[in-house]
C-alpha cells in the first residue's frame, strides 16, 4: 500500500468512527435534588422519587442520570462531594435539572448541618447555575414539591414560601428556565381534594396497608402514582416553557382505529 493510500485508509477510518460516535452520543439530563426526586429500590416500595417516572417520558437519544440524595439541601450535596463529579461530567448540550429547598429550612437528627438561610441557599444555587453553564450545559431549576398539609378550610399550605421567592429571584437574576413544581402541586393538590390526594404521599392510616399495620403519616414522600403525578408536572411545563429538552420528548400514543 502507498502512502497516499494509507494516510486516506486511516482518514477513511476516522471519519467512519467520527460519525459513529456522533450518531451514538446522547444528551444526558442529570437530576440534582433530595428524596422527593431520587431513586428507592424495592425494598421502599412503594415509596418513589418523581424523578423515577420522568425517565420514561424522553426518546432513546437521552440518557438520565438520577443523582438525587434524600436528605440532602443545596449546601450539603455540594458539602458531600456529590455534586463536583457531576460539574467534572458535563458536556456541552447536557442538562442539570435542580430542585432544593426541601430541606434547605431545617436540619434533622440525621442531618445536623444541612440548614440554609435562603440567602445561602441562593448562593449554593447561583454556584449550580455558574458550573453548569461553564460547560456549556443548560441549567433548569425546580422549585420544591408541596408536602400534604392542609388547613382548617381544607386548602393546601404553602410550606417552601422563603425558598421559593429565592429561587425565582435567582431565576430571573440569572435568566434561566425556573419549573415551579411548589405552586404546581399545591395547585393539583388543591384540584384534588384532601382526602384523594392522600393517595400521592406515603400517608397510610393504620390497618389500610399491609406492609404498616400501624400506619405510616409521611406527608412529603410519594407513592408511585405521586411520583408520576409530579413528573407530569414537570414535563408539562417543560413543554409550556417551550424549552429545548421538549423536543426530546416521546411522541404521543394514538391508538390506531
Amino acid at each position: 500500500m502507498t502512502t497516499k493510500s494509507a494516510t486516506l485508509a486511516i482518514f477513511l477510518c476516522f471519519s467512519a468512527f467520527t460519525l459513529m460516535f456522533s450518531q451514538q452520543k446522547k444528551t444526558k439530563i442529570y437530576l440534582v435534588g433530595d428524596s422527593t426526586m431520587c431513586l428507592y429500590d424495592d425494598s421502599r416500595f412503594p415509596q418513589a422519587g418523581w424523578g423515577m417516572p420522568f425517565v420514561h417520558f424522553f426518546d432513546d437519544t437521552v440518557e438520565i442520570e438520577n443523582h438525587a440524595k434524600g436528605g440532602r439541601s443545596s449546601r450539603s450535596f455540594i458539602e458531600e462531594n456529590r455534586w463536583q463529579p457531576i460539574a467534572e461530567a458535563l458536556n456541552a448540550g447536557d442538562y442539570v435539572l435542580i430542585q432544593f429547598g426541601h430541606n434547605d429550612a431545617q436540619n434533622s437528627k440525621d442531618h445536623p448541618d444541612r440548614k440554609t438561610t435562603p440567602e445561602e441557599y441562593k448562593t449554593y444555587i447561583e454556584k449550580y447555575i455558574a458550573e453548569t453553564r461553564a460547560k456549556n450545559a443548560t441549567p433548569i431549576l425546580i422549585s420544591p414539591v408541596t408536602r400534604w398539609k392542609f388547613d382548617d378550610h381544607g386548602k393546601a399550605e404553602e410550606g417552601h414560601a422563603p425558598y421559593l421567592k429565592a429561587l425565582t429571584e435567582v431565576a430571573k437574576k440569572h435568566h434561566v428556565a425556573m419549573i415551579d413544581l411548589d405552586t404546581k402541586s399545591r395547585e393539583l393538590l388543591n384540584d384534588m381534594g384532601k382526602a384523594c390526594s392522600r393517595y400521592m404521599y406515603m400517608y397510610f392510616e393504620p390497618g389500610k396497608y399491609f406492609k404498616f399495620p400501624d400506619g405510616y403519616p409521611d406527608n412529603t414522600h410519594f407513592t408511585e402514582f405521586g411520583a408520576r403525578k409530579m413528573a407530569e408536572i414537570v414535563l408539562n411545563e417543560i413543554i409550556a416553557q417551550d424549552l429545548e429538552l421538549a423536543k426530546h420528548v416521546v411522541k404521543p400514543f394514538k391508538r390506531k382505529k
